[in-house]
């Protein structure tokens, strides 16, 4: 543990130092002293209200979803909830030639917000500001960074909630939004450059209890007392995080990009320290590596296949290797493609994978990453086609750990009844072992009904 805290402690100032330099960097750009466009005209915008000069809208969706489990029907109807039913989002903006505000609100009368049950919260709320080619923004924020249809190893800004895996076809829905500064700047048409500040950290969300609590966690409260497991602290500036991203585009044609970001691995390591003379219990505590990421992304349509592809290196504390409390460092990619087949079938294929360098010197039987695969790849297909005059999508996803040998197939059917509602009938199967993101859920192969409205 002495040796867990000594890296908790050090380099603090240097970290002061490397933040103070990276966001100047990231900020550092030519715009003009007195911001333009800040007076609000006395007439309000052609579909706007309020008086200000301000566009000012509101938007939202309303659904009745209903969500079975097929195990419980196959104990009898006394067995079987079928959720909340009622789920909405309620969305605020308003904006003017130079300034704009977002509050985007979740509801759900059951909803569990940060332990609490909450029948509202907030998804995310920003103030956006533009001084020419340079805009800034700040508050609670989802970005999208990388070019992977889906999970991609450079989409690192926000951590994901995996407490219902019901939801895992909408990534941007399972995104926690951050408190952060996100600045961008164009150079030319085609090229900009962001920056990105986050203040404080919050991992990857995970059931603790009920229907979606993961194997190995039900595993660590069976084997260890529940007060002897602790965490830490995340919400103080040294766990604070940055980033630059640079993209472009080459010959009108390819899309690359290159960023870097000094952060925190979301999910977990457990660190386990034996009993001692001054601790006479085992002592638990969850760790989360930081690291630093350089990564590459490029796209492009080459014969008709939508190609993306990207690079991660992941640079952390352990650089030999042998630290039994800190990750290895890894190599990530992810490559895929989405292409039109034969009467109207899309294909969308994505494979990832991490590889963790300097696997052979993890001798130590409690070294964190002791029981965890060197390579763990993960492939996602679907498989989609529209009849009906484009009314009726018919879609199947297949998500596969290869490593642990577990995954999900979740077909879909959804009907557009209008512009603005849709009927979806949808299910979802896990198949497989007890390792990995879909392990040991076999129990929870679903099936779900919604009814959606658009406004």
């Amino acid at each position: 543990m002495n040796r867990l805290n000594t890296v908790k402690k050090t380099t603090k100032a240097s970290r002061a130092v490397f933040f103070a330099a990276l966001m100047a960097a990231a900020f550092a750009a030519p715009f003009p002293l007195a911001a333009q466009g800040f007076g609000f005209d006395s007439d309000a915008a052609d579909g706007a209200f309020g008086g200000s000069g301000a566009a000012v809208s509101i938007s939202g969706e309303a659904s009745a979803e209903m969500t079975g489990f097929v195990n419980d029907f196959a104990r009898g109807a006394g067995a079987v909830q079928l959720g909340d039913v009622f789920l909405g989002e309620l969305n605020f903006s308003a904006e003017t030639s130079s300034a704009a505000a977002a509050v985007n609100l979740k509801l759900a009368p059951g909803l569990v917000y940060y332990g609490e049950k909450s029948p509202v919260y907030v998804d995310e709320a920003y103030v956006r500001l533009w001084f020419g080619n340079f805009d800034v923004e700040g508050g609670l924020r989802k970005l999208a960074w990388g070019r992977a249809d889906g999970m991609g190893p450079l989409d690192v800004v926000n951590p994901l909630d995996y407490s219902d895996l019901t939801g895992l076809s909408d990534m941007m829905n399972m995104k926690i939004a951050r408190p952060l500064v996100h600045a961008s700047l164009s150079l030319g048409r085609f090229s900009k450059l962001e920056g990105v500040f986050v203040p404080n950290f919050e991992p990857d969300r995970f059931a603790e209890s009920g229907r979606w609590e993961p194997p190995q966690f039900e595993k660590l409260k069976q084997n260890f007392l529940p007060e002897s497991i602790t965490r830490p602290d995340t919400s103080t500036l040294d766990y604070a995080q940055a980033g630059l991203r640079f993209t472009t585009t080459i010959g009108g044609a390819a899309d690359i990009g290159a960023q870097y970001y000094y952060g925190r691995f979301t999910t977990p390591v457990v660190v386990i320290t034996p009993p001692s003379l001054t601790q006479p219990a085992f002592a638990v505590e969850f760790v989360y590596s930081p690291y630093h990421q350089i990564g590459l992304d490029y796209a492009q349509v080459v014969a008709g296949f939508n190609l993306r592809a990207e690079f991660a290196a992941n640079i952390t504390e352990d650089v030999t290797g042998d630290d039994a409390a800190v990750k290895n460092p890894s190599l990530a990619w992810s490559l895929g493609f989405d292409r039109d087949l034969f009467a109207g079938v899309n294909l969308n294929v994505q494979c990832n994978e991490t590889i963790r360098l300097l696997d052979g010197e993890i001798s130590n039987p409690l070294d964190v990453e002791a029981d965890v695969d060197a390579v763990m790849t993960r492939i996602s297909v679907q498989l989609s086609k529209k009849i009906m005059r484009d009314k009726l999508e018919l879609k199947t996803r297949a998500l596969w750990d290869v490593e642990s040998g577990a995954g999900l197939i979740a077909p879909a059917a959804v009907w557009t009844a209008a512009d603005d509602a849709t009927v979806e009938l949808s299910g979802g199967v896990f198949l497989g072992g007890d390792e990995g993101l879909f392990g040991g859920f076999h129990d929870n192969s679903f099936i779900k009904l919604a009814v959606k409205y658009t406004f």
